[in-house]
């Protein structure tokens, strides 16, 4: 008898610990993710460009390393697909850029840079907010596409730890804190003739 109430005991108990444990372990998971709040493509002279909105924080790591001079480079990729019922996915575009967050000691002043530009901000949240937001990025030549074929769009964008210095990449693979990333935020694109 004593065992039989004992047994529902023990099992509540095992239940409730490894509820807890999973969600405590899922909790910080979630923290180290990129969410893509909102992504389009808009037309410019040339074909479309894409407009994007990431949302994410750098958790105590991260924020440590770059004020310590480590920079921080992070990768929007693009991808346009059309489906074929006779072959292989067409794939007209995949493209990246990269992004890179710098600190300057003796400045005291957080860069930015992509390509040749670069801009310099006093805190860590001004410099991120830029970061968050791709705007103009011009991701399709009008002749990569067909006019009225609708494609599927994808976005997502990640921490690049393989663009980091060497001795970090080793350390990076290894270290939860260092791995941020997007899913891929997809939505579909019907080429009009309006950019022509």
């Amino acid at each position: 008898m004593t065992i039989k109430r004992f047994f529902p005991l023990r099992l509540a108990v095992v239940l409730w610990i490894t509820l807890t444990v999973c969600l405590t372990a899922a909790g910080p998971a979630r923290a180290d993710q990129i969410a893509v709040q909102r992504a389009s493509l808009q037309a410019d002279n040339n074909g479309w460009s894409l407009d994007a909105r990431f949302d994410f924080e750098l958790n105590s790591s991260l924020e440590d390393a770059v004020n310590k001079g480590i920079p921080l480079y992070f990768t929007t990729d693009f991808e346009l697909s059309r489906p074929r019922w006779y072959w292989f996915d067409e794939q007209p575009v995949s493209v990246s850029q990269s992004i890179r967050l710098s600190f300057q000691p003796l400045t005291r002043e957080y860069r930015v840079s992509s390509g040749g530009l670069q801009l310099g901000f006093s805190s860590l949240k001004e410099a991120l907010a830029v970061i968050k937001h791709v705007t103009s990025w011009h991701v399709i030549d009008r002749n990569q596409v067909h006019v009225d074929e609708t494609y599927n769009a994808s976005v997502r964008m990640q921490l690049d730890i393989a663009l980091m210095p060497k001795p970090f990449q080793i350390d990076a693979v290894n270290n939860r804190d260092w791995n941020l990333a997007s899913d891929w935020k997809r939505f579909t694109f019907t080429v009009s003739d309006r950019a022509k």
